[in-house]
């Protein structure tokens, strides 16, 4: 069986060589996605992810692991053994025909063999080296070992997630970690855009150059508020079950709270997330809740005067009132009476929390061409698999063949290891002259320069990102007005009054103050670092003109509108392509075109949906967990960033434009894993876990008490080396005698009491102490950290120059996460070409409309004093 590549595709002619675990599956997976030809460099016994579960049909088999058919799904596989001379010598041939390859072997393990980065690229000048380890390959934590869910604690994700805490604010449940990987999806698409943005540099400057991406960083930078919430306000998060962590806990006495913000649970014993925003084009709250309530012909107490104050539902006495109002309607109806259609045509900003698996069936899904069936010959039979991370017209996603089985391409690959499609070159003119381009603040050149992005995302999800191109050289222009403000510019953890000097004094949270400016949005400041802004109202005619005169020069349009917001506009694609044919243009919405196109949604509607907050929380009976902040609002800014960098290199390949339609939703499902392909094969629906480990099997492996208020270690034990150091550490050798736990097993079947047993023995020790004994003893294993234990103590970070500090025009200077893949030619640098933090409203108007457009200082003026500006 030989593999097909889509013809025309994003990176049709890159050939990747991949030597990786589960640490660089993904990434792999998505490269191959892209069209790319991913070979599988496998020992002789095949890579060990062959032995992780599910299997299909549970006959453990490596043939049969649909954890590999999914991260795996239409690479190559070549067995090679670097072991030997021979096998060496034909790594190297292979490589020297190769344009990329994903390494996350042992650090130093390819350079002791003489197949390192710099050895590899004598023979192949131009090869893009993507290194991704654990922690990175030096600093005070390189030879730290990791595991998904030590990543997820060390990262500060399982701080973020969990179940509500008691009344009194303590927490009697351990922070869950998110289920499927998760750890390795974030650094995989991290590690993408890094390999796509190096491969457009190279396409110019036939420069390979390395790559070096950690998980502990990526995963760290991954979290959404809790980090800005610290760095401006001093404001320390709290859990909260399947929706947003937030700086006071539930139920405190005078807390401000989210509106409607608890899950509901159906007649049938299905959950609801009645959790509403105030989005844009949705109404308040208690408007939607009482048009709600009226559509049903239901009179409700929320027609009751108190809640004529807005504020009254995000106040602890109305959000019981309007919890108790919606728990009662809602488990009146079974789940598939779809309530949430009711609620989201009431405007409000409701989602079912729905099974992985039950998505496929869904015609939205269908229409876009989510799911897929994949044959498997050997078996007789297909298999529904996850598909497109994203719509693209004329440019499709690949869709086979399955994963390939062990060497299963070893002699055709090897025979003529030099034979490949060709290698793509640049197309047409050089790179535009843009100031500040040439070189970066770091004396390097920029793996982006010369390219111009109009930007008019906003939030985070779409927003976030033009940050990465940003950190990579592109001029990013953001495009907004006061008429549509981003909504995280006057709320997103807000600057004190009293500016760093305030911030360096606090002992204690800041209270935020509102205040008129649109310059104080802490989080906003974090999304848009890098990029310029300018003022344009796109509700006037002068406005779309203008706009379009700045489509036609730039190489690259986003926007996270809903779907269909520009073509009634007027600039629907057809008309964007008449204006610049080699515009990449990316539509970034919640849902995407089709059935739901018109459904709101932001992070915690969208993981909803997705299936992937179901996968997260203890067993039923206990209602999900889900991930406790827009986990989708960074997914959707990956995926964003990813078809930018890869549109750019198509268009810099062919001379063409490219219209991609990506939705937060996909990149949700996308993140599901195995879970579909489980149900598919086997007929099993995914049931929660809580923080254990059942397809890589370990035990124990979970988060457990150490002294403090609400401090917890993860670790993890998956060989009976790591079971002997735990038990040699936590000082309990009698452990190793007992009957119940001599094999890993039998551990694993007796989880509940070791678990019990681990958390009493943990529960004495001082976290760091117990985490540094573990890893000294080569144990997974690391405290679930806060954002202050990021922003103060954690060295790895420091070492890895986590955050930088930028000057912000109106509020100074701060700290802002710096880019999470290091490059050794083209290092990234976030503040941009501008060298900034984020912008002022219309910071740039002078630049864009004087310098670029050509306009006089009088048009300027005018056009200003007319609004359009």
């Amino acid at each position: 069986m030989t593999a097909s590549f889509s013809e025309g595709s994003f990176l049709t002619g890159i050939r990747v060589l991949e030597l990786a675990d589960e640490v660089g599956e993904y990434c792999g997976k998505v490269l191959a996605g892209l069209g790319a030809d991913v070979i599988k460099v496998e020992p002789p016994g095949g890579e060990r992810t062959r032995n992780y579960g599910p299997f299909y049909e549970d006959v453990v088999d490596p043939e049969r692991s649909l954890y590999f058919w999914h991260y795996n799904f239409g690479k190559r596989s070549v067995v090679i053994d670097l072991d030997s001379e021979e096998g060496r010598r034909s790594y190297e041939r292979l490589a020297r025909s190769s344009d990329v390859i994903i390494d996350t072997r042992a650090r130093g393990d390819m350079d002791a063999r003489g197949l390192g980065f710099d050895q590899l690229r004598v023979a192949n000048p131009e090869l893009v080296y993507a290194r991704v380890s654990p922690f990175g390959d030096d600093g005070p934590w390189s030879d730290f070992k990791g595991s998904d869910i030590v990543h997820l604690a060390l990262g500060g994700v399982m701080m973020n997630c969990g179940y509500d805490p008691l009344p009194d604010g303590t927490y009697d449940t351990a922070p869950i970690a998110p289920q499927m990987w998760q750890a390795y999806h974030v650094t995989g698409e991290n590690a993408a855009i890094g390999i796509v943005a190096a491969l457009y540099y190279r396409l110019h400057s036939s420069r390979g150059q390395l790559l070096s991406t950690a998980v502990h960083e990526a995963v760290s930078k991954n979290t959404e508020m809790d980090v800005p919430n610290w760095i401006y306000r001093r404001a320390s998060h709290n859990r909260l079950t399947c929706r947003h962590s937030f700086p006071t806990a539930a139920g405190a006495a005078g807390a401000r709270l989210p509106a409607t913000p608890r899950l509901a649970q159906t007649k049938d014993d299905r959950w609801i997330l009645p959790y509403s925003t105030y989005l844009p084009g949705s109404t308040s709250p208690v408007i939607g809740l009482r048009n709600l309530f009226a559509s049903r012909g239901i009179d409700t107490e929320l027609n009751s005067t108190d809640f004529d104050d807005p504020a009254y539902i995000r106040q602890a006495e109305g959000a019981r009132r309007a919890d108790k109002a919606i728990a009662e309607l809602v488990g009146s109806l079974d789940f598939d009476e779809d309530l949430w259609l009711d609620a989201q045509r009431s405007g409000l900003t409701w989602a079912p929390i729905r099974r992985p698996e039950e998505n496929v069936g869904d015609p939205h899904w269908a229409q876009r061409d989510t799911f897929f069936e994949v044959e498997h010959p050997e078996f007789d039979a297909t298999f529904t698999e996850i598909g497109a991370k994203w719509r693209a017209p004329g440019l499709p996603w690949r869709t086979g063949p399955r994963a390939p089985r062990l060497g299963e391409h070893t002699e055709e690959i090897l025979t003529n290891p030099e034979a490949r499609r060709p290698r793509p070159t640049w197309v047409g003119a050089p790179p535009r002259a843009i100031e500040g381009t040439e070189r970066s603040p770091m004396g390097t050149p920029w793996a982006l320069g010369g390219v111009r992005v109009l930007d008019l995302g906003w939030l985070l999800a779409s927003a976030g990102a033009g940050r990465f191109l940003s950190a990579l050289g592109a001029e990013v222009v953001k495009v907004e007005h006061s008429s549509k403000i981003d909504m995280m510019r006057p709320a997103g953890a807000l600057a004190p009054l009293g500016l760093r000097a305030e911030r360096d004094a606090a002992t204690r949270p800041i209270e935020p103050i509102p205040t008129e400016s649109l310059n104080r949005g802490g989080a906003f400041m974090e999304n848009n670092t890098g990029k310029r802004a300018i003022s344009l109202n796109l509700k006037t005619a002068e406005g779309i003109a203008i706009l379009k005169q700045l489509v036609a020069d730039s190489d690259v349009l986003i926007e996270g509108y809903s779907p269909g917001t520009l073509e009634r506009m007027g600039l629907g694609y057809d008309v964007l392509k008449e204006l610049n044919p080699a515009l990449v243009y990316v539509q970034q919405s919640g849902m995407g075109e089709g059935t739901y196109g018109r459904v709101r949604s932001f992070g915690p509607t969208a993981q909803a949906l997705s299936g992937i907050s179901d996968m997260s929380g203890l067993p039923d009976p206990q209602p999900p967990a889900g991930i406790g902040y827009s986990y989708l609002d960074w997914f959707g800014a990956y995926q964003a960033a990813l078809a930018m960098v890869a549109g750019l290199f198509r268009q810099r390949a062919t001379g063409e434009g490219c219209w991609i339609e990506s939705s937060q939703v996909e990149s949700g499902i996308y993140a599901t894993g195995t879970a579909v392909l489980d149900y598919s094969a086997n007929g099993r629906s995914w049931q929660r876990i809580g923080n254990r480990s059942p397809f890589k099997l370990a035990a124990p492996h979970g988060a457990y008490r150490v002294a403090g208020a609400d401090r917890w270690i993860a670790l993890s034990a998956f060989t009976e080396a790591e079971w002997h150091a735990l038990t040699e550490v936590l000082e309990r050798p009698l452990w190793r005698k007992d009957a119940r736990f001599a094999t890993l097993a039998k551990r694993a079947e007796h989880q509940d009491e070791l678990d019990a047993l681990v958390a009493e023995s943990t529960a004495p020790w001082d976290g760091v102490e117990l985490m540094q004994a573990l890893q000294a003893a080569a144990v997974p294993a690391g405290i679930c950290q806060t954002a202050q234990d990021r922003c103060e103590w954690d060295p790895q970070l420091a070492h890895l120059g986590w955050l930088a500090e930028f000057n912000q025009s109106e509020i100074g200077r701060w700290p802002a996460k710096t880019p999470p893949t290091k490059f050794s030619e083209t290092p990234g640098y976030q503040g941009g070409i501008v060298d900034r933090h984020g912008p002022n409203y219309g910071e740039d108007n002078d630049y864009v409309y004087r310098d670029l457009l050509s306009m006089t200082a009088e048009q300027i003026e005018e056009l200003t004093a007319r609004g359009v500006f």
